[in-house]
C-alpha cells in the first residue's frame, strides 16, 4: 500500500479520445469547395452512404425512422435538418450498443461548406480507432471528389 501525504496529488491519466459522459469519441471536419446543399446531396447518394455509414440504396430522413446496411450495421435517425445536421444513432451488428454518429454542413463562405463527422459513445479505444481509420478515409475520398469537380469547371 502507498501513503501519499497531503501536499502530493495524483493527476488523472486521460487516454485520447475519452470523455467522462460520452464515452470514446472522435471528430473530424475539413472545408471543401461545395455548397451545403451539393455536400448533402453527395453525403445522402449511394455512393456517399458508402463512405460514412455503410451500403444502403436510400437513407430514410424521418425522425424516428431506421435503417440497416447490407454489412449489418443500423440504427435510427434521431436529427434531420437538410442541408445542415443529421444525427443518428449507429450501431455495428457485433457491439452491444448503439453510439451516436453526427454529420454538420457549415457554411465556410463563399461557396464552401465545412463537413463535420463527429461518433461518441464509442466502447472502447478499439472502436474509436476504427471510427477515425474509417472518417479519415471518408474525408480522404470527399476531397478528391470535391477538389477534382472544383478543377473541372464546378462551381
Amino acid at each position: 500500500m502507498i501513503l501519499l501525504s497531503e501536499e502530493e496529488t495524483v493527476m488523472e491519466v486521460r487516454e485520447v479520445g475519452r470523455t467522462r459522459s460520452a464515452g470514446y469519441q472522435f471528430g473530424i471536419r475539413r472545408t471543401f469547395p461545395v455548397t451545403q446543399e451539393e455536400a448533402w446531396t453527395y453525403l445522402l447518394s449511394p455512393e456517399g452512404l458508402r463512405l460514412w455509414l455503410g451500403d444502403l440504396d436510400n437513407l430514410d430522413l424521418t425522425i424516428k425512422g431506421t435503417y440497416r446496411t447490407k454489412e449489418g450495421t443500423s440504427g435510427e435517425i434521431r436529427v434531420a435538418k437538410p442541408n445542415e445536421q443529421l444525427r443518428l444513432m449507429w450501431k455495428r451488428a457485433e457491439w452491444d450498443k448503439p453510439s451516436t454518429f453526427q454529420i454538420r454542413l457549415l457554411e465556410a463562405g463563399e461557396g464552401r461548406t465545412t463537413v463535420a463527422f463527429h461518433q461518441e459513445q464509442l466502447s472502447g479505444p478499439q472502436e474509436r480507432e476504427n471510427a477515425k481509420r474509417r472518417l479519415e478515409a471518408a474525408m480522404t475520398v470527399l476531397s478528391a471528389k470535391f477538389h477534382s469537380e472544383e478543377g473541372a469547371g464546378h462551381e
